[in-house]
């Protein structure tokens, strides 16, 4: 896919502007650095990979500036600032006491608003710093006679409203444990994350808005209250305007006009530097969902680092990111109010029918700066003909893209169609750090189809089959150094081991995401998909984002899903899944014309052996392509033992890919 570096380096699809550059945060970063902690190598300070090799190559140097430079004000000093560098087992800042709301709510301007509340139909609210911190004061007061102490879990079934956003930092000031998931997920797949929590209070919601529907969810919540026996309290959000039904078997209910509306003085527990914060939940594609645990401290550094200085997030700012509760950007959104800044919460479709650039009209009104969304967005908004520039966004600076890889086809869409001077800032990261491992600064170019550099403090390197780093080659992603927001651990795991094997288990001491990449001679980096999924015919190893990213160009396909699934008989199938446009049928022409996109636009080794209408695709509930489980299933394995159909956003779609799978092993068993 990738070979050694030979020729002269690409040119950049974009070059930030110097003065930007020179005015931006990390570029301070940098210069006070310089005077403060002795990284005098660094004279310019717009100069990122000389910025990021220091580190990488001074951790503890690193993260101890992070903590100055943003002034963390911790009950108790630290001791050190990592003691033990190892993975898993990493002891950051033993001995510091602070907690995240605490600093969540510092920076906010009382009069300005903390949060601008935005739904599908255009409506919104704002919450100012006073009246955010009044709420939150409340809410935890509430919460503390519900009997939520320091490591009770609460949980929240809830849209993207500014409900979840007070709920969390409330039940963060407590020092008790938050975890959270959208109101599309059904009761037992809820159920299924928050019962291995054992709640003592739930809060929910009583239905969301999504393409112009109310969608009525009191029956769910109370079905999903019934599931959860350690339960006190359930707090019930009135939020699209259902009355909830008098009494039922769910115990105590409290409206949350009653929890949220006291006048209470705010009191914020210190809690240790690794204290939980909340517990994040893996897709449960394959199994039980597995529960990460992420800390106060661990959470706050790399947040402040992420939106501070790789964002450049402050005051007067205001970031617009699409995204679900049960998705790890809404943790990161919510970080926003570290910095100062305001955040957006959006309740509806990215693109509803009857206004599918709602979106951007929103961006426009509300004078956002940073818009955030996924790849898919970005090509259905292409492909839609969507035109975001007849709206007034002259106020954005950067597009942030995250979820999968971005293909090069979108950046000169985001140019010619949202702003010429906007940097498209496209991130990788996961779940498991609640962050990125790598994306773009203000002082970094960006290149079609590449993202900019490794994060700060992220000690990047991509693996051979060997376990030997390389450069301008595919390999592994892993992770050489530790991260204070790696996880704690996972729940219910207590000897390790589960979270060993996830992370540790191919590379010991060496944190491997189960990525592929390409770290290029210009310092940049390129996510070539799932390292699990990726494709290896005749023993060359093949990107399946490659393939994805030349065919979605077509406009007869809406998506598609490219799969190498080794066979029984020592062979090897790749069939291309496509979903067509409307109105369009495959025939051997359209055929034609993909194979010869992927010959021109990707390598002849990339061209399919088949090409297979389907009517959709399966995904994970954050929309990512189900490409592990398919394969499986085409390979034969019995489908309740590949995925949880609760998992999946068209589960019904599992039955024609184990079919095709059955079909398809039967005929190699036969053969040999």
């Amino acid at each position: 896919m990738t070979t050694p570096h030979t020729a002269p380096y690409p040119e950049p699809f974009f070059i930030p502007d110097p003065k930007s550059a020179a005015h931006s945060r990390v570029a301070d970063f940098a210069r006070w650095t310089a005077r403060n902690r002795g990284t005098e190598g660094i004279q310019d300070p717009t100069d990122y990979r000389a910025l990021y090799q220091w580190s990488v190559t001074d951790l503890e140097g690193f993260w101890a500036a992070v903590w100055k430079y943003f002034d963390i004000d911790a009950t108790t000093a630290y001791e050190q600032v990592l003691a033990e560098e190892t993975m898993p087992g990493a002891r950051w800042f033993p001995g510091a006491t602070l907690n995240y709301t605490h600093h969540a709510l510092r920076n906010l301007q009382p009069d300005a608003p903390a949060i601008t509340a935005l739904d599908e139909a255009g409506a919104g609210y704002e919450i100012t710093g006073r009246e955010l911190r009044a709420r939150v004061a409340s809410v935890a007061a509430s919460l503390r006679d519900l009997g939520v102490g320091q490591g009770d879990r609460v949980v929240g079934y809830l849209p993207n409203t500014p409900h979840a956003i007070v709920a969390f930092l409330a039940t963060a000031s407590l020092g008790a444990v938050w975890s959270v998931c959208g109101q599309d997920y059904a009761p037992k797949a809820a159920a299924d994350r928050f019962a291995q929590l054992e709640p003592t209070v739930l809060i929910t919601a009583d239905g969301y808005l999504f393409n112009g529907t109310t969608h009525d969810r009191r029956a769910a919540s109370l079905e999903l209250a019934d599931a959860l026996p350690t339960l006190k309290a359930t707090v019930l959000v009135d939020h699209v305007g259902l009355a909830w039904p008098e009494g039922g078997d769910s115990g105590l209910r409290v409206p949350w006009e009653d929890a949220a509306t006291r006048v209470e003085y705010l009191t914020i527990a210190p809690v240790p530097f690794d204290h939980p914060l909340w517990v994040v939940f893996s897709s449960g594609t394959t199994g039980l969902p597995k529960g990460i645990v992420h800390g106060h401290g661990g959470v706050l550094l790399e947040h402040l680092k992420m939106l501070g200085l790789h964002t450049d997030l402050g005051a007067g700012d205001r970031l617009l990111w699409y995204t679900t509760t049960h998705w790890m950007m809404w943790n990161l959104v919510v970080s926003t109010l570290l910095t100062g800044a305001t955040t957006c919460t959006y309740d509806g479709s990215p693109a509803p029918q009857a206004r599918p650039d709602v979106l951007w009209e929103l961006a426009a009104r509300h004078r956002v700066t940073v818009f955030g969304t996924s790849p898919q967005y970005l090509l259905a908004m292409a492909k839609l003909g969507i035109e975001p520039s007849v709206h007034d966004l002259s106020a954005i600076r950067v597009v942030g893209c995250t979820g999968s890889a971005l293909p090069a086809s979108a950046y000169p869409w985001v140019r010619d169609h949202v702003g010429a001077g906007v940097q498209l800032a496209s991130t990788s990261g996961g779940t498991d750090i609640v962050s990125g491992f790598a994306g773009s600064a203000s002082t970094t170019p960006v290149w079609a189809g590449e993202l900019s550099a490794p994060s700060l403090g992220v000690a990047l390197a991509a693996y051979d089959a060997t376990g030997t780093p390389v450069l301008d080659q595919v390999g592994e992603l892993v992770v050489t150094r530790p991260l204070p927001s790696m996880p704690l651990y996972f729940w219910n795991d207590p000897d390790g081991s589960r979270y060993r094997d996830a992370y540790f288990g191919a590379y010991p001491g060496v944190w491997r995401h189960g990525d592929w990449i390409t770290l290029t001679s210009h310092g940049s980096v390129i996510v070539h998909g799932r390292s699990d999924a990726t494709l290896n015919r005749n023993g060359v190893r093949l990107g399946s984002a490659d393939i994805h990213d030349v065919v979605e160009r077509l406009p007869e396909i809406t998506e598609a899903l490219v799969i190498g699934a080794e066979e029984p008989d020592g062979g090897y199938w790749m069939p291309l899944f496509v979903v067509l446009a409307d109105g369009v049928g495959l025939d051997d022409s359209l055929r034609v014309r993909i194979r010869d996109a992927i010959r021109t636009g990707a390598s002849p080794r990339h061209v399919p052996d088949e090409i297979l209408a389907v009517r959709a695709l399966p995904h994970t509930k954050t929309g990512k392509k189900l490409e592990v489980p398919v394969k499986r299933l085409l390979q034969g394995a019995p489908a309740e033992q590949v995925l949880n159909p609760e998992a999946v956003d068209n589960p019904d779609l599992i039955a024609y890919f184990a079919r095709l799978g059955a079909e398809r092993n039967k005929r190699s068993t036969h053969d040999i």
